[in-house]
């Protein structure tokens, strides 16, 4: 296991050599694992199977009485020999993390190696950079040293931080605010000598002191359970080590490289797409929550529906569901280009794509467009109130589509047959419910005209506003397409 040489090293009885043996080899990115033996005879063993038992069957305390038993059998163990295994990392592992990094991801190794083997892979995979400025935390036994040691750190800037698991824990005692706030501002991060729970209380630390920020946590081994369940969200790497990780989290892929395509391509069209959603789910309300006010207020505000039960149900299940459920389709960029360009997912931090401005601006839209219909519709209709009812939901129905097509940027099959399927069915609706909507005048030039005139009206102007704005100030993802 991970760190077992450190253990073996107050049970063996051992040679000089074996402290700077395994130090070398952890320089050279090696896992070193000592090998001990002890002979017991058959009256030692017997003395030993019978207090093992007697702890396993104890009703208190069951763990820490079975071991002590092992304690006082792991003692004056005789060396036989120290190993280190070459663990290679997998393919597109260097690559991966450069579009990490250059996606604005900040990027923390957790693990149970040695210092000198931590700091080994952190260069070979392209975490650490080879003229970085690495700042190595001294070891900590009280308060004074931490202390002494974070302000050091704090006293340096644009740095890698390697850390050991005693010396975290150590600060995390005292001064956990003042680490998180130090330790986040570092260019990298790696701490070594980690138990599987002091990953997770790590992840923890992030998700308390740095609320807005999201964690996500990597692993592919037993020892990685805890930190990938403390996690905003876990990723399992299904490895040699077992399925374990794979099976704990809520993501679970075959390489490392695969979570370039997770993150960058799949988790940008995800927000994306849900942002977009948000928005015209309350669009789609607000609109014909401004008609109704605007009914009211003409009205006197006579306590009267401007659309019958019938006509709301279909509003927002027939005739506008598919289209607006569509756009979980839609896609800014392609998957290729938002790989070529990681810096996109930079963008995303800033949360532009769904925040307060974007929530007024809707509102505004909403509000502009319910007024343009609900005074379109009473300026232009004839002697029946019915009139009313049918320009006004026409032209809520025609305005609500063109606005989903004016939003979607890249077309796919599905949103066509969504836009064309809710456009018939409307269509239909206005000859088959005879009772909210007069046949004759909806079949009628003067129906056409004021109809597409109100729509016009509603939607031209945003049209030509998001037109100029694409024009002149391109987002980022128009640039690179």
């Amino acid at each position: 296991m991970k760190g077992a040489d450190t253990v073996m090293r107050t049970l063996v009885q051992y040679n000089d050599w074996l402290d700077e043996e395994s130090s070398n080899m952890a320089r050279e990115g090696l896992r070193t694992l000592v090998v001990a033996k002890k002979v017991l005879s058959k009256e030692q063993y017997q003395e030993f199977e019978k207090q093992y038992h007697q702890a396993k069957v104890s009703v208190t305390d069951r763990s820490e009485n079975m071991a002590a038993v092992l304690v006082r059998l792991e003692r004056d163990l005789t060396l036989v020999c120290l190993t280190g295994v070459e663990d290679s990392l997998q393919d597109g592992v260097t690559t991966s993390l450069e579009l990490l990094k250059n996606a604005g991801i900040r990027i923390w190794m957790l693990t149970g190696d040695k210092l000198e083997t931590a700091i080994c892979i952190a260069k070979s995979s392209g975490l650490f950079a080879r003229t970085e400025n690495v700042h190595v935390f001294g070891n900590v036994l009280n308060r004074l040293e931490a202390h002494a040691e974070l302000n050091a750190l704090r006293r340096k800037t644009d740095v890698a931080l390697v850390i050991t698991g005693a010396s975290l824990k150590m600060c995390l005692q005292h001064y956990e605010s003042e680490v998180a706030e130090l330790v986040c501002a570092c260019t990298a991060v790696v701490c070594c000598r980690c138990s599987p729970e002091q990953k997770a209380q790590i992840v923890m630390l992030l998700r308390k002191y740095k609320e807005p920020l999201r964690v996500a946590a990597i692993g592919d081994g037993g020892n990685d359970v805890s930190m990938i369940q403390a996690a905003h969200a876990g990723i399992g790497i299904e490895a040699k080590e077992g399925k374990q990780a794979s099976l704990a989290a809520d993501f679970s892929i075959t390489q490392f490289s695969h979570v370039c395509r997770l993150m960058l391509v799949h988790g940008r069209y995800c927000y994306k797409r849900s942002c977009s959603l948000s928005q015209f789910v309350m669009h789609r309300g607000l609109i014909i929550s401004t008609m109704q006010a605007i009914f009211s207020c003409v009205f006197y505000f006579a306590s009267v529906s401007l659309y019958q039960g019938l006509l709301m149900v279909a509003y927002s299940t027939a005739y506008t569901m598919l289209p607006v459920f569509s756009l979980v389709m839609d896609r800014d960029v392609k998957a290729n280009v938002a790989l070529t360009y990681p810096e996109l997912y930079k963008e995303l931090a800033k949360g532009r794509s769904l925040s307060f401005k974007t929530f007024c601006i809707w509102v505004l839209i909403s509000i502009y467009q319910g007024a343009v219909i609900m005074y379109g519709a009473l300026l232009l209709f004839d002697a029946d109130f019915i009139h009313v009812v049918s320009i006004s939901f026409t032209a809520l129905i025609f305005t609500e589509l063109i606005m989903v097509a004016m939003t979607i940027h890249t077309w796919h099959w599905a949103m066509l047959v969504a836009e064309l399927f809710s456009i018939l069915m409307y269509i239909a609706s206005l000859f088959v419910l005879d009772k909210y909507f007069d046949r004759e005048y909806v079949t009628s030039p003067t129906f056409l005209y004021k109809v597409l005139g109100i729509t016009m009206v509603s939607c031209l102007p945003l049209y030509i506003f998001k037109f100029l704005r694409r024009r002149f100030s391109p987002p980022s993802y128009a640039k690179v397409n």
